[in-house]
């Protein structure tokens, strides 16, 4: 699919430099999103744009993702997140999203019978896994694996027009959640569980993830259940860090699989993909140190006290409620109800945190409402998956997302090398002194 092209502009904006006005065309995107067209600004002008963090720059036109933060929408090609994650499994998201529609029977049997046949990774990567020290974070050895993947499957750099999709996005949904689960397996010295063809995509990960010679494990479909939720939740989110990253490693003709693994390392940053375990980290701290009484960690908060930020709370973009986060709160209830974990103590100071910081008006000024880590940790926590394993979870959610985005920017003739300009504010021009006389 190839991006969305914007109206043709019908307004224009003036800038006036010295003595001189240029007139700079504004487009409008099918959301009625505007944008100033500066693409010729520094050829006209010698002027370039300063935008820290790129708060107010586009870099692309995208016919994927829609976010609207004032107004807490998420929409994926035009279906609401709520609609997707009531009436669809997560494969089918991924499939939206990397070929632009939702599948029909036939085509999402094709889908899954070519998710079974590519679940496996090449026998001799298991060395990979056993050669890492104990300890080694699962996120540094996803990132590593899949940036292997290439070398293993040197046929995955070619897209084959004949197939009835992206043979090599394929291998890579696929492949992803086996590497995540072996690395899990390696870090707590249990022996691999290979992907079986009798189960679905979610059911295949916690099997590998929990299953074991002495543990016959049987995924609960209500756990399976949250969790196509929560990757559902996790499926794009439009052009974070992340994604920007894989979109400019990839407008330099790298492999996706080199795109990927960088935009792994860029969400293994706690201010991106560590904020889920942020979150659990301060809910646990809260219990220990302050036991459970939120008031004074709220107190503290709003005095601005660095040491008690309150994780989970506030977003980028949104500036309301995240939508994502009311239906990761129903989930995580209903998921701790069947568990039996209805009391749990981090849950209970959860929902209390959010009620009173919903409440106050310190927060509804700031805008700063729970967000969808808020209460994905708790879920993942319930389910038996360790903290350190958050991030890595959130990369497998996201990964249908940046293959989209890395497919459409190779495809779309408008796009360049991503390159950045600066402003230079070093020193000025100055003799070379030589190293005896300095």
């Amino acid at each position: 699919m190839s991006a969305h092209r914007p109206s043709p502009p019908a307004d224009k904006v003036a800038l006036t430099y010295g003595k001189r006005t240029w007139r700079y065309p504004v487009l409008t995107g099918s959301e009625g999103e505007k944008a100033v067209d500066i693409s010729t600004l520094r050829q006209d002008t010698g002027l370039i744009t300063l935008d820290p963090g790129y708060v107010n720059t586009g870099a692309c036109t995208s016919d994927i993702t829609f976010i609207d933060g004032e107004r807490g929408i998420l929409r994926h090609r035009g279906y609401s997140i709520e609609d997707l994650a009531e009436h669809c499994v997560f494969l089918e998201v991924a499939y939206l999203l990397i070929l632009g529609k939702l599948p029909n029977r036939q085509e999402w049997q094709s889908f899954s019978d070519l998710m079974n046949r590519h679940s496996m990774i090449h026998e001799d990567m298991r060395d990979f896994f056993l050669n890492y020290p104990e300890g080694a974070h699962p996120m540094a050895v996803l990132s590593a694996m899949v940036v292997s993947l290439s070398s293993f499957y040197p046929e995955i750099e070619q897209e084959d027009p004949n197939e009835p999709i992206d043979i090599t996005a394929t291998r890579l949904l696929s492949k992803l959640r086996t590497i995540a689960a072996f690395s899990y397996k390696k870090s707590i010295g249990e022996p691999f569980v290979y992907p079986s063809c009798r189960m679905s995509y979610c059911e295949n990960f916690l099997n590998m993830m929990f299953s074991s010679p002495v543990n016959d494990y049987t995924p609960d479909p209500v756990v399976v259940r949250a969790l196509n939720l929560f990757l559902i939740l996790h499926a794009d989110h439009e052009q974070n860090c992340s994604t920007s990253v894989v979109r400019i490693v990839g407008s330099a003709g790298s492999s996706l699989y080199a795109s990927i693994s960088a935009g792994i390392c860029a969400l293994w940053g706690p201010l991106h993909g560590g904020a889920n375990q942020a979150v659990i980290e301060m809910l646990e701290r809260i219990l220990r140190e302050d036991r459970g009484k939120v008031d004074k960690v709220i107190a503290r908060a709003k005095q601005r006290d660095a040491r008690t930020r309150l994780m989970g709370f506030g977003h980028r973009i949104y500036k309301t409620y995240d939508p994502r986060a009311k239906i990761a709160k129903e989930v995580c209830t209903r998921l701790l109800s069947r568990l039996g974990m209805r009391n749990d103590p981090i849950l209970e100071i959860a929902m209390e945190l959010e009620e009173k910081a919903l409440a106050d008006s310190y927060f509804q000024e700031r805008h700063l409402y729970p967000n969808v880590d808020f209460y994905t940790g708790i879920a993942y926590r319930a389910m038996g998956i360790p903290t350190n394993m958050f991030t890595v979870m959130f990369a497998i959610g996201r990964l249908p997302g940046w293959i989209a985005h890395w497919m459409e920017n190779r495809r779309d003739p408008r796009q360049k090398i991503g390159r950045p300009r600066q402003i230079y504010v070093g020193p000025t021009a100055r003799p070379f002194i030589p190293m005896d006389q300095r």
